[in-house]
């Protein structure tokens, strides 16, 4: 069975010949360049051929031979900006945060300020991310909306700019080159935050809640406006790549370590009827492809809405948050839902545990969720700086060793 028929196999809800693996297919399945250069010099490989696709959380992108090396089954399709506005098809010789020559995207030059920050510009000078000096990941520093007052300063300040043409065509040379020259999936990367985040992220955290409660036309409208652009960006889209992609991600992350960020009433009347209207668009231009959802937290209470909304996937389940039990999740979701990572905790076990603790922990957790298929093994969101390659490399050894539907 190949990569491609195994994940297709247990994304409907059966079993396949073992459990699918990912190694780093999305933007919270990773590694950050500086684990994944630490896991290189580990295995004696050269760190000079490290790409650092994703400038905000410094991601590095998997390279084939470590891929099969860890037995991964996808590969993930990139935007062609997928950072703060930098292309990714052109690279140029870099160093990941801790110095270690890496690639970087041509056009991706940070200014150092006099404190040793590294400073992202627009084209216009504006401060739009910077790395504090001996940070680990780029921090959004520019709110375009933090004092928006009327739909027209929305209107004015941000760009509802629909998918490019050559965007597309650049996906679909992409999306057919991994098809045509891997028998993994493909994941295909389409928006990180659809409307919740996003809006975090342009109106800046606390006036974003302030507007929920007493702005709700703003937010409404803001909604409105990016549910025309995603859909009509997920036509031009899925009309490039549909043929040759399994999957399609999105996120909103809705909960804390603690709780849900927002009520139910809230996420009923502000945001889910937009995610629904996007899900099941998406779901009619192409019934093949499974929407996989992106939502950290503690967000139990969000999954029923979830999935009548139209998710198919949910990732990271984050299983030391509160109520994130793994076979509560399972028995009451998993005929609904495919799980996407929940296989180890990194912000325990992974990243403190004795490797002994670390293949239990796997055992454990992928027994409970990979019997019946809808099971895709990852760790819980992106192995950090400071894992060390043994644990890497116990993760998903540990993943592998027990991949067979009866261990």
């Amino acid at each position: 069975m190949t990569s491609r028929e195994r994940v297709r196999k247990v994304l409907n809800h059966e079993e396949a010949d073992r459990m699918p693996i990912d190694f780093g297919a999305m933007r919270s399945t990773g590694m950050t360049a500086v684990a994944y250069n630490n896991l290189k010099k580990y295995l004696g490989l050269s760190t000079e051929t490290t790409k650092i696709y994703d400038i905000w959380q410094q991601l590095a992108e998997p390279e084939m031979n470590l891929i099969e090396r860890f037995h991964g089954d996808v590969v993930q399709l990139h935007r062609l900006a997928p950072s703060f506005n930098i292309p990714i098809d052109e690279w140029k010789m870099g160093a990941d945060v801790e110095g270690t020559p890496s690639l970087v995207a041509k056009n991706f030059n940070p200014v150092t300020n006099e404190r040793g920050d590294k400073l992202l510009l627009n084209p216009d000078g504006t401060v739009i991310a910077h790395l504090p000096a001996g940070g680990y990941y780029y921090d959004q520093v520019n709110h375009p909306l933090s004092d928006a007052e009327t739909t027209k300063d929305i209107d004015d300040r941000i760009d509802f700019s629909v998918m490019t043409q050559e965007e597309a065509e650049w996906l679909h040379k992409e999306a057919k080159r991994l098809y045509e020259t891997t028998d993994k999936a493909i994941l295909a990367e389409f928006v990180g935050s659809a409307f919740y985040e996003s809006g975090q992220y342009d109106f800046g955290y606390d006036v974003y809640y302030e507007n929920l409660v007493i702005e709700k036309e703003l937010v409404h409208h803001y909604n409105a406006r990016r549910l025309e652009m995603l859909k009509a960006s997920a036509r031009t889209y899925l009309d490039a790549v549909g043929d040759y992609i399994d999957v399609f991600h999105m996120g909103d992350d809705l909960g804390t370590q603690q709780a849900p960020q927002i009520s139910m009433d809230m996420y009923r009347e502000m945001i889910k009827p937009y995610h629904k209207e996007l899900f099941q668009y998406i779901h009619k231009l192409r019934p093949n492809v499974k929407i996989f959802y992106h939502c950290c937290g503690s967000i139990y209470p969000f999954i029923p809405d979830l999935i009548d909304a139209g998710i198919d996937i949910l990732n990271p389940v984050q299983l030391t948050a509160k109520n994130m039990d793994a076979r509560q999740l399972k028995e009451e979701f998993g005929d609904q839902l495919t799980f996407w990572g929940g296989g180890c905790n990194m912000t325990t076990t992974g990243t403190n545990g004795t490797l002994e603790e670390i293949e239990a922990e796997v055992k454990e957790l992928s027994g409970i969720f990979k019997k019946g298929g809808g099971y895709v093994f990852n760790q819980v969101h992106n192995i950090q700086n400071d894992v060390t390659p043994e644990r890497a490399i116990a993760i998903y050894d540990a993943a592998y060793k027990y991949s067979s539907y009866d261990k």
